[in-house]
Parts: C-alpha cells; sequence; structure tokens
C-alpha cells in the first residue's frame, strides 16, 4: 500500500511585518510549487496574507522535511531580495515554521481553509493577487 501524506505548513514573516504585497504573492504561487517539486512534493493549496504563508502538501513516503521548509522559505526570500522587480521593500522570514498532518478525509475542509486566509484575515489580505491560482 503506497505512503500519502498531507501536511499543513505555516511560517510568518520576520517579526510579523507585512511584507508579503501583491508583487510577492505573485512571485510566491509560481516559486513555491516549482520548489515543492524539486524536493518531490506536490502542493494542494498556497493561502497569503501580507505577513504569513500557508501552504498545503502532499509529501512522499520518504522526506526531509526541513530541507523542503529551507527551500521553500531560505531560496524563496533570496531570489525575491536578489531581484527588487519582486520584493522592493525586501522578503524575510522568521525563525521556524508551522506543520502539522491533515487526514485525507478532512482534506477538503484544509484547502478551503488556507485558500480563505484572506477572508479570516481581512486586514491582512493582499488586495489583488492576479496570476495566483489555486493549486
Amino acid at each position: 500500500m503506497p505512503v500519502v501524506l498531507f501536511v499543513h505548513l505555516t511560517w510568518t514573516t520576520f517579526r510579523r511585518m507585512p511584507m508579503i504585497g501583491a508583487t510577492e504573492a505573485r512571485f510566491l504561487g509560481r516559486f513555491l510549487p516549482a520548489e515543492a517539486r524539486r524536493h518531490r512534493t506536490t502542493i494542494i493549496a498556497v493561502g497569503l496574507v501580507r505577513d504569513h504563508v500557508h501552504v498545503l502538501l502532499r509529501l512522499p513516503g520518504r522526506f526531509d522535511l526541513p530541507r523542503l521548509v529551507q527551500g521553500l522559505k531560505g531560496a524563496s526570500a533570496r531570489l525575491a531580495n536578489a531581484d527588487q522587480r519582486i520584493s522592493r521593500g525586501g522578503l524575510r522570514w522568521a525563525n521556524g515554521y508551522h506543520v502539522r498532518s491533515v487526514s485525507p478525509r478532512n482534506l477538503p475542509a484544509a484547502v478551503d481553509y488556507v485558500h480563505r486566509q484572506g477572508d479570516r484575515h481581512p486586514d491582512r489580505a493582499i488586495q489583488s493577487i492576479p496570476g495566483l491560482k489555486p493549486h
């Protein structure tokens, strides 16, 4: 029987500062799925607000979670900060992350939760994220 693991991964910006705008969100919407594929994982959903990121992932039976998170967080900040067209003010992540397993039965509710972050945090919602598609 194949092993299928789903996790809900979250992380915040440095000092919860509002560093994610529409440009950063478009970049993250392209970058995060590509980086996840590099680690043989699949992003099911992405939810972004100005000060934190939610990612719902399908993981393979064998994976290195710290290395995956390092790729998603570290590489995204490095690339965004190297290109001022992506982030003029800079993108910096806080130390650490939170990960929680999700049962296959609860996957639809988790996808909805991740996609509705702007509704859950209207004061931190990103007003316009053209090009960011649900995965």
